[in-house]
């Protein structure tokens, strides 16, 4: 019988001195601090034994030749890693539904495969493919209840496809496009404010995008390319948050292009340039730039008459 499963008056009875007891209790302590090792390092094995348990249990499911073990395991799967947030889960769920995709065309089922592995893809934020899954979806089942969570999730997922405002905006644009379609297929829809949130600041983006754009040529003494672009900008983007900055841009770059010509062009360069001051002054007489632009106009004030006493005098 070990020492462990004595109890305290059996130690005793055993022990002829006091020294035989004290050391009787060390091997009992001993023995106990032992069992709390063994218990603590049980506690760290038994959940990952319980991981491998399960992904051998997967790895069988994902070997069947069967289609109802990987379609029930796909779903428990899909479950749990969209309620607890699991990639892992989500990853293993979507290999499965691809395993039996293909083999559940025009079975009821395939409702469900293709709509959860779709979600699945937007969950784990594999957003272009989940774009593309819950397009296919909304296409092949108008009447699911699901379809307008899909078409939305659909949109949504090229939303954050679009990249910052200096990069190419394709994607800016194809998300602009679905949104645009949401709102209108759906004007009293569940997700209408949320996709009119990221409809405006997808807008905004390609406003910031165009606008820098034309700003830069400014910068790049390109004058002219920014004058053309100022102006078609404020054509396409009337309400646009930089459109008091777009016309005094517009403004300073026939001002510079008209300072910097040849002589023969410079008058007819500053005319110009104030009809572009008189649509700054007028709609922000206390802008921005109301101060920096009207020493600007002085400037060319004071050169147009110069260049009208210099006429005067060839005459």
């Amino acid at each position: 019988m070990s020492i462990c499963k004595l109890d305290f008056l059996n130690l005793f009875r055993i022990s002829e001195n006091r020294s035989n007891i004290f050391l009787v209790l060390q091997l009992h302590n001993k023995s106990v601090i032992l069992q709390i090792i063994f218990m603590k390092r049980l506690f760290y094995i038994l959940p990952i034994l319980f991981v491998a348990l399960s992904c051998s249990e997967y790895q069988k499911v994902l070997k069947e030749t069967e289609i109802k073990p990987k379609f029930d395991m796909a779903n428990t799967l899909y479950a749990e890693g969209i309620e607890n947030e699991k990639n892992s889960k989500l990853n293993k769920a979507i290999k499965l539904y691809e395993q039996i995709e293909a083999q559940l065309q025009g079975k009821p089922q395939a409702q469900i495969v293709q709509f959860n592995m779709a979600n699945a893809l937007y969950h784990a934020k594999y957003y272009s493919l989940s774009s593309a899954k819950f397009e296919r979806f909304r296409k092949a089942y108008p009447t699911s209840q699901k379809v307008e969570e899909a078409f939305f999730k659909s949109a949504e997922c090229l939303y954050h496809e679009s990249p910052i405002y200096s990069l190419d905006q394709s994607d800016t644009d194809g998300a602009i496009f679905r949104l645009q379609s949401y709102i209108n297929e759906y004007p009293e829809g569940q997700y209408f404010d949320e996709a009119n949130k990221y409809l405006q600041e997808l807008r905004y983006k390609l406003e910031q995008k165009y606008y820098e754009v034309a700003k830069q040529y400014h910068y790049t003494f390109q004058y002219k390319a920014a004058i053309s672009d100022f102006d078609n900008y404020l054509i396409n983007y009337p309400g646009s948050a930089f459109k008091e900055k777009a016309y005094f841009y517009k403004f300073e770059s026939a001002y510079l292009l008209a300072i910097n010509s040849f002589q023969y062009l410079i008058e007819e360069r500053l005319e110009t340039a104030l009809t572009y001051y008189d649509d700054y002054i007028e709609r922000y007489p206390e802008g921005e730039f109301a101060e920096q632009i009207k020493v600007q106009k002085s400037d060319i004030d004071e050169r147009l008459s110069d260049i009208e006493n210099y006429t005067a005098i060839q005459q």
